[in-house]
């Protein structure tokens, strides 16, 4: 058995999806289905049994000798959300228990971490484990996931195997449900669909122009590769960021937009709202050589062609993967 949290999720949905290509088809999957606007991202897919997140640890105490492998995505992950204790208790708190479960029964584990823990970038972006001690995150989200990993890398008892995935900004299939924290493409292409045009942030930074804040955009399958590669391999344990390696402009991403839609570039600029406005990141950059330097020697999608195929094949054909 391969557990999944986060299961009904964007990319946690998407994980099962790679998991059933390539075989593997006695899934656990483990989240709050309560939510039905989530039914669609399992639909179809080839799983042994659902599991709600409140029941999960007990059913491991129950199952966990047949499980082979847990991948820990499941969280809160609204950047606008300010209440620390929904944080505390969904993504550390939570995390703890699945680390030392892990710990308990020899299960090995991928968890998510994220980039937003680099806050302002200050520090640089590299998933070395003395530097998670000087970041300052600029959200409770970001915090909760810095205060995780600060947790996880001091362990005397560590699962025989774990990865830490700092993921940079992601974008695909299966993000329907998100609202707000959906990626920007996902938001060009409703908008271009109802207005024909494309409204993106402008800059509050003299040191980039409208448009030209820049982020490290990584398509959701090439995400789920390096997961099922690390599964895989099952060595190497540590912190490692999950990007591209090449940060791009929200401009471009935009024209990619347009363009996998066959359609000429019309884009206007709004003030990013003040709710966020302090804490918006104006660069991301994943330093890759980590997990190159472990044997993932895969290139990463494109963001031209990451957008085409998200946008021909999942949007516009209003379908998930």
């Amino acid at each position: 058995m391969i557990v999944i949290t986060g299961a009904a999720g964007f990319i946690g949905s998407c994980l099962v999806q790679a998991l059933n290509d390539k075989g593997y088809l006695d899934l656990i999957l483990v989240d709050d289905f309560s939510k039905k606007e989530k039914e669609v991202n399992y639909q179809g897919k080839k799983y042994s049994q659902l599991v709600e997140r409140h029941d999960f640890h007990s059913w491991l105490e129950t199952n966990h000798k047949m499980v082979y492998f847990i991948f820990h995505i499941g969280a809160r992950t609204d950047t606008t959300e300010f209440d620390k204790n929904i944080f505390d208790e969904l993504n550390v708190g939570y995390s703890k228990k699945v680390w030392n479960a892990c710990v308990d029964y020899g299960i090995p584990l991928v968890y998510a971490s994220s980039a937003a823990t680099y806050g302002l970038g200050e520090n640089g972006y590299e998933d070395n484990h003395d530097l998670i001690y000087k970041l300052k995150p600029l959200n409770p989200y970001g915090d909760s996931k810095n205060e995780f990993d600060k947790w996880a890398i001091v362990q005397d008892e560590k699962p025989y195997f774990w990865a830490g995935l700092k993921f940079f900004n992601v974008y695909g299939p299966n993000e329907y449900h998100k609202g707000r924290m959906a990626s920007v493409i996902f938001h060009a292409f409703n908008q271009i669909e109802k207005n024909g045009e494309v409204k993106l942030f402008r800059s509050h930074n003299p040191d980039y122009k409208d448009g030209e804040q820049l982020r490290d955009f990584i398509y959701v399958k090439d995400l789920i590769d390096v997961c099922i590669f690390l599964m895989e391999e099952r060595k190497h344990s540590g912190l490692y960021n999950l990007g591209t390696g090449t940060a791009r402009t929200f401009l471009d991403l935009a024209r990619s937009t347009f363009a996998a839609l066959d359609l000429e570039p019309n884009i206007s600029f709004i003030d990013t709202p003040e709710d966020i406005r302090e804490k918006y990141q104006y660069f991301t950059q994943a330093n890759m050589s980590k997990l190159k330097e472990i044997g993932y020697d895969k290139e990463f999608t494109s963001l031209e062609d990451g957008v085409r195929e998200y946008v021909q094949d999942y949007l516009s054909a209003e379908k998930t993967y």
